[in-house]
């Protein structure tokens, strides 16, 4: 483990080293820009969709508290005046052997879909999804890399989980803070830490994403196993086991409420944080 790291730490210096003229934003874009162009560059930039079938596992105090069939399906809207505000991607997560529950996220609105119907997610829930795929790197990087006030300014170069990363903070006009970590030598990104607080309680969370075994498709890199942790706790793990990008799934119904779908009333409740 040692070695390890040392050999880390020499390839760190030797990579940092011709970059030590450049300025802390001048680092940080190319960091960036070289990312852009690992993912798959104009294509990546172009992605219409991406659709992931795996496992997905759920985890209460690091401990198992529920694993299932998963499908995520996502979709990025062209045209979307401010990407900060209004989202520009839509979202189909399906559950089960059956794939026949799940949710379903549109630019302003949300449903748990079951077998009962479809329930509008509390404001609250919606409010955090949308507040977490804005802070997404990948999404980031596809929508918001033009944005007006976004500041990136580099930290360096470390060593994480014993391979070098270059480590970039990217803040938008609101203040905004998301923390990423590129690996050296692929230039793709293998991890995220931002902050959160609860609109309630106004306790802080620091939450933390971990991208790791990236696959191409389509001439495009993404990764099959994502890790989220909150306050350094696992609270959620996708494997995926395929990934088709930019199949061009059919413009209706897929996005929408299945016709004649009861609609319930919406879920009063406020779940976990």
């Amino acid at each position: 483990m040692k070695s390890s790291w040392r050999i880390a730490l020499i390839l760190t210096a030797a990579i940092a080293g011709p970059a030590a003229a450049e300025t802390g934003p001048e680092r940080a874009k190319r960091v960036v820009n070289e990312c852009v162009e690992a993912l798959g560059g104009q294509k990546f930039l172009n992605v219409t969709d991406i659709v992931q079938m795996g496992r997905a596992y759920s985890f209460y105090r690091e401990q198992l508290s529920g694993l299932t069939i998963a499908r995520t399906v996502t979709r990025y809207l062209n045209n979307v005046e401010d990407p900060s505000k209004t989202l520009a991607v839509m979202e189909r997560q399906d559950y089960g052997k059956k794939l026949d529950y799940g949710i379903l996220f549109q630019p302003d609105e949300a449903y748990e879909i079951t077998f009962r119907g479809a329930r509008p997610l509390t404001e609250e829930r919606f409010d955090r999804y949308k507040n977490s795929t804005m802070k997404d790197i990948f999404y980031i990087l596809r929508e918001r890399l033009k944005e007006p006030g976004l500041i990136f300014e580099s930290r360096g170069a470390d060593v994480w989980n014993n391979f070098p990363v270059e480590i970039v903070d990217i803040t938008d006009a609101r203040n905004v803070t998301v923390t990423v970590y590129f690996h050296q030598t692929t230039k793709l990104p293998v991890r995220e830490v931002t902050e959160r607080r609860d609109p309630a309680t106004k306790e802080r969370f620091v939450e933390e994403t971990i991208y790791t075994k990236y696959r191409a498709s389509d001439g495009i890199q993404w990764p099959l196993t994502v890790q989220r942790n909150r306050d350094g706790e696992k609270i959620f793990e996708m494997f995926s086991d395929s990934l088709e990008i930019n199949k061009k799934l059919p413009e209706k119904n897929m996005f929408d409420l299945p016709a004649g779908m009861k609609k319930l009333k919406p879920d009063t409740t406020t779940g976990p944080h």
